[in-house]
């Protein structure tokens, strides 16, 4: 029988709904979208590098939130969920601190040629997401799973000596979103929910920001870059909502392997498209880690536990 995971319970329709920890199809399909998209927008980050990693940051937050309560009002949502919110704002303020730290440090890196650190960073969160399942809610991997983790963490061994440079950028990104992951999975609010609330805790402080930069920022300077400035909301939020809907009906250690999908992708368009370079032995780590994930995936895929699909 799959275990049940009593406090994952996302906020719908003014109840709570009680989810599973056996992950189903749809889930893991959510999963791996989210992070196909956060691997391709690495393109999109990289045409708004006349902003800084601030100024983007700021747009960043403020767009999502209006994106997202756009979103809410079209969907008709319940408000009901605003009295829970108020009852765990310490956590939802750790998540928001959180994303905010990893999206910064992101922005800083791809703007500054660093696009093989922050795949790194993201090859190290899938096995620092292993641990913390482990830590935060006692999921024990099969024999199988382990062997798909050892050679995984092989490849990131591998790519660690091949890319020593700014290492301070992986280790960021790693513990910030791996964090954010074990407060996402224990978080109650549904996905859109939780998202206005991470991004109306910060939108304040962006817009402040915003208002003070004034004419010395880049709003304004030309209509593309306008127009892709306030796009950033929306491609921020989307990749978001599809981890916070995936991300409570997915084991840590699985959401977490599903994850060398993002890095490997950004890790392809950074050399081809954005010219970084890195060495070979790179690429010999990153065979490592894809046949690390093939073995983890295909040991969860076996098992032959019944499997529920997600709450309606």
């Amino acid at each position: 029988m799959p275990v049940r995971i009593r406090w994952a319970q996302p906020y719908r329709g003014g109840k709570l709904t009680r989810v599973t920890q056996q992950p189903d199809a749809k889930s893991i399909v959510q999963g791996a979208m989210s992070y196909v998209l956060w691997g391709v927008l690495v393109l999109f980050w990289a045409m708004l590098k006349s902003a800084g990693a601030w100024e983007l940051l700021a747009h960043r937050i403020v767009w999502s939130f209006v994106f997202v309560v756009v979103c809410l009002l079209v969907l008709r949502r319940p408000w009901t969920w605003v009295r829970l919110a108020r009852s765990l704002w310490p956590r939802l303020v750790l998540a928001a601190v959180l994303v905010a730290a990893n999206w910064v440090t992101f922005i800083w890196a791809v703007n500054s040629n660093h696009v093989a650190e922050t795949s790194l960073g993201y090859f190290l969160n899938p096995l620092l997401n292993v641990v913390l399942g482990a830590i935060f809610f006692r999921e024990r991997p099969t024999p199988a799973s382990l062997l798909g983790i050892g050679v995984a963490a092989v490849g990131v061994g591998v790519i660690g000596v091949a890319m020593t440079k700014t290492v301070w950028v992986a280790l960021t990104l790693a513990a910030t979103f791996g964090a954010y992951g074990v407060v996402k999975k224990r978080s109650p609010l549904g996905s859109l929910e939780g998202l206005a609330v991470e991004s109306g805790l910060l939108a304040p402080l962006a817009l402040a920001y915003l208002l003070w930069l004034g004419p010395g920022g880049t709003w304004g300077t030309t209509p593309t870059l306008t127009a892709l400035l306030v796009a950033s909301g929306p491609v921020t939020a989307l990749p978001l909502w599809l981890f916070a809907i995936a991300a409570p009906r997915i084991p840590l250690g699985l959401l977490g392997m599903l994850q060398f999908v993002a890095p490997s992708i950004t890790l392809i368009l950074g050399v081809t498209v954005l010219g970084q370079t890195v060495p070979t032995l790179y690429w010999v780590g990153m065979g490592f880690v894809w046949a690390g994930l093939a073995l983890y995936l295909g040991s969860v895929l076996r098992r032959k536990a019944p499997v529920p699909g997600p709450p309606k």
